[in-house]
């Protein structure tokens, strides 16, 4: 437990999203509540105590975020932790909000909690959900339970782990779940109960600037013929293949992406959804054995989004070959976190 000489202080950072929208001319809504806005509009928030400061940080959708936005935004959160700040909330559109939350993770080593949040309602419906989504992430901001956790996700009174959650359903208040090992706890009559905590930490250093690295992903599908595979090490830094199975390919598929994976690093992770890559089961031509056989790194149980996202980050660091396989191993629940190259 951590002494407060006054109340916890918050940092709440608005990056617009449906939590943020309001309809516009011509039909339809975009961003354009601000925090300040949303927070006066949360009942029972002044209530908490809670020392509750907001910054209007961008008012975009979701989708139109990018690494420079994430980027900006980590430099932020790390700003305002060093000034006092017992923790953050992130407010934004929940069609990145996994991939914002990851890679935060990746780029938060502090032990305060960071917390992102956003709503699947907008504002202009009945059952809007972004207040009380909001009020359940600034909460778990403040308790000191919630600390060393590294990045959570906060929506529908449950507490995820940056490195699980996924965004399972395009339109339900309960889209966001965690596939690989469910919730790291709930929010009960409003107290943060955290059940069980993630093993280990993975960051990676944050570059001076945003990734440049132009990283792929490729879905393997039924029939596929590899059309997409043509001059991608041309194109491209890393290519991620979101693979079937455990990690199994088209047969047509394996010359090619061995002649890829000579040139820039190819991950194999699964498209399923859940579960991890295997290594050494499967021994048919594109297998995994195959696949692992040829160069290809094995991603276990992240999933394509966020070894995508690991790849970046890694490269933006300058990682070789060995740094790559060491931390998509430890990443991935091969092996202990104690194997993970960025101590």
């Amino acid at each position: 437990m951590i002494e407060h000489r006054g109340a916890p202080r918050i940092v709440l950072f608005g990056l617009g999203g449906t939590i943020a929208m309001a309809p516009v001319e011509g039909g339809g809504i975009a961003p354009a509540l601000s925090p300040a806005q949303l927070v006066a509009a949360v009942p029972g928030l002044a209530e908490t105590g809670i020392d509750l400061e907001v910054v209007d940080f961008r008012r975009l959708p979701g989708a139109s975020l990018g690494f420079a936005d994430v980027h900006a935004l980590s430099v932020a959160v790390d700003a305002a932790l060093a000034d006092g700040a017992d923790g953050v909330v992130v407010a934004q559109g929940t069609d990145t909000l996994e991939e914002t939350a990851y890679l935060l993770d990746l780029w938060h080593r502090g032990p305060q909690p960071v917390v992102v949040t956003g709503a699947m309602r907008n504002p202009t419906l009945a059952g809007h959900d972004g207040p009380a989504n909001l009020l359940a992430a600034v909460r778990v901001a403040a308790d000191p339970g919630a600390r060393d956790l590294g990045v959570v996700v906060v929506l529908a009174d449950e507490i995820h782990a940056a490195r699980r959650v996924r965004k399972t359903h395009s339109t339900g208040v309960g889209a966001f779940t965690s596939p690989n090992g469910g919730p790291l706890g709930y929010l009960v009559a409003g107290r943060p109960c955290v059940l069980h905590r993630p093993d280990g930490r993975f960051g990676v250093p944050r570059p001076a600037g945003p990734p440049g690295a132009r990283v792929g992903v490729v879905t393997a599908t039924l029939g596929d013929r590899g059309e997409l595979l043509h001059g991608v090490e041309e194109r491209l830094d890393g290519l991620v293949v979101a693979a079937m199975g455990v990690g199994h390919v088209p047969e047509v598929m394996v010359a090619r992406l061995h002649e890829i994976g000579g040139a820039i690093p190819v991950v194999l992770s699964s498209r399923t959804g859940a579960g991890p890559v295997l290594t050494d089961t499967y021994a048919f031509p594109g297998s995994e054995r195959d696949l692992l056989a040829r160069g290809l790194v094995p991603a276990g149980f992240l999933d394509p989004v966020r070894a995508r996202l690991l790849l970046c980050a890694a490269l933006a660091v300058g990682a070789d070959r060995g740094a790559l396989a060491a931390a998509f191993a430890a990443a991935g629940g091969y092996t202990s976190p104690e194997g993970w190259p960025w101590r």
